[in-house]
C-alpha cells in the first residue's frame, strides 16, 4: 500500500496530525508514506519508520507557483491513496493531477470548537471509513539522543511564535522569569532563525543579572536537534508554539502561554505535565497575528509571577 500525505504547512500543527497519520499507520500496517509540505513540516517525519520518501514543496521557490505544482505531481508516480491535511486552493490543484486511486482534502471546520488533534482525526475518519480515536502526539527520534544531566535540571525557555506578533510574550518578562529559575535550572533559550533578536535580549537580560548558566540555542539547531534538545527537558515555558506541541509529545512538564489564540485548540494534546496561563478578555481570542486594538492586553496582564505560579503547580505533579 503505497500513500502520500501532504502535511499541514506549520510544525505545530504537524505534530497535531501525527495521532491520525499513526491510526492510518495502524488501518494499513506496512505502508509506504511519501510526505510532501513545507521543510518545517517534512523534518519531523525524518525517522518514521513508514515514510519511505520525503518531498519539500517547492513551489514558490521561484516562477510560476501553479506550474510548479503541477510538475512536482508528476513525480510523484502513482499511489493508492493520497491524504491531505492542508484545504488551500494551491492543495485542490496539485492533488487534481496526483495519480491516485483514492484522493481526500482536509476541510476546516468553522464556527465549530473543537482541538485540532481531534478535527483531524475525524477527517482521516471520514476519508478512509475508520472508526478510530487519537493517541498521543507522536514524535520520532534518531537514534543518538543528547544523555540527560543528572546534576542539574533544564528549563527551556521559547519566546518566538511563528504565528504572528500577537503571540508573543516579552523577552525582558521571559529573562525575569529565567532569572528566578536559574538557581534550580540551568537555562536554555531556544528560537528559530527569525528569532535571534528576541533570545539575545534575553540572554542580555540574564548577563546583567550575573545568570550564566544558560545557554542560547536560537537559530543554532536543525528540527531534529530541536527536537533532542526539547525531549530532554525538565521544565519548558513557551507561547503557542510548534516546540509546544514538540514538548507535548514528549510529556515535558510544560508552562504555556496563550493570548489570542485558542487554546481549546490548539493547546498541549495529552500532556499530564502541562499548565496553562491565560488572561479572561472581552476581546480574547482574537486569533489575529497582531492586536486590532493596538494595547496587546491579552499578553501585558501576563506577569512573570504568573508564570512562576504555574511552574510550582507542574513541579507538583
Amino acid at each position: 500500500m503505497k500513500l502520500f500525505i501532504e502535511l499541514p504547512t506549520w510544525l505545530g500543527d504537524a505534530v497535531m496530525a501525527t495521532p491520525a497519520i499513526e491510526n492510518i499507520v495502524k488501518s494499513y500496517p506496512g505502508c509506504e508514506i511519501t510526505v510532501f509540505g513545507s521543510f518545517l513540516s517534512t523534518q519531523l517525519f525524518g525517522e518514521h519508520p513508514n515514510v519511505k520518501k520525503i518531498i519539500v514543496d517547492k513551489s514558490r521557490s521561484g516562477g510560476n507557483r501553479y506550474l510548479n505544482l503541477y510538475k512536482q505531481a508528476g513525480q510523484i508516480g502513482k499511489v493508492d491513496i493520497a491524504i491531505s491535511f492542508r484545504s488551500s486552493f494551491a492543495t485542490k490543484f496539485f492533488f487534481w493531477f496526483l495519480d491516485a486511486s483514492q484522493k481526500c482534502t482536509y476541510r476546516k471546520a468553522k464556527n465549530i470548537e473543537r482541538h485540532q488533534v481531534l478535527r483531524y482525526n475525524d477527517f482521516v475518519n471520514r476519508c478512509l471509513g475508520l472508526q478510530t480515536m487519537p493517541g498521543a502526539l507522536k514524535v520520532y527520534q534518531r537514534d543518538i539522543i543528547p544523555p540527560k544531566r543528572k546534576d542539574r535540571k533544564t528549563a527551556g525557555i521559547n519566546p518566538g511564535a511563528t504565528y504572528g506578533s500577537a503571540k508573543r510574550w516579552y523577552p525582558e518578562k521571559f529573562a525575569e522569569v529565567a532569572v528566578a529559575l536559574a538557581g534550580k535550572y540551568d537555562i536554555m533559550i531556544f528560537g528559530g532563525p527569525n528569532e535571534k533578536d528576541i533570545a539575545a535580549d534575553i540572554e542580555g537580560e540574564l548577563q546583567k543579572s550575573g545568570v550564566m548558566n544558560y545557554v542560547n540555542l536560537a537559530g543554532k539547531t536543525t528540527i531534529p536537534e530541536l527536537i533532542d534538545q526539547i525531549s530532554q527537558l525538565d521544565l519548558f515555558i513557551t507561547g503557542d508554539s510548534g516546540p509546544m506541541h514538540v514538548a507535548a509529545a514528549f510529556r515535558v512538564p510544560t508552562v504555556a502561554l496563550f493570548g489570542p489564540t485558542k487554546d481549546k485548540e490548539t493547546s498541549q494534546w495529552k500532556n499530564p505535565h502541562g499548565r496553562i496561563v491565560r488572561k479572561e478578555m472581552a476581546c480574547a481570542p482574537c486569533m489575529k497575528r497582531t492586536c486590532p486594538l493596538k494595547h496587546h492586553e491579552c499578553m501585558t496582564k501576563i506577569e512573570p509571577e504568573d508564570i512562576l505560579d504555574a511552574v510550582k503547580k507542574v513541579e507538583s505533579t
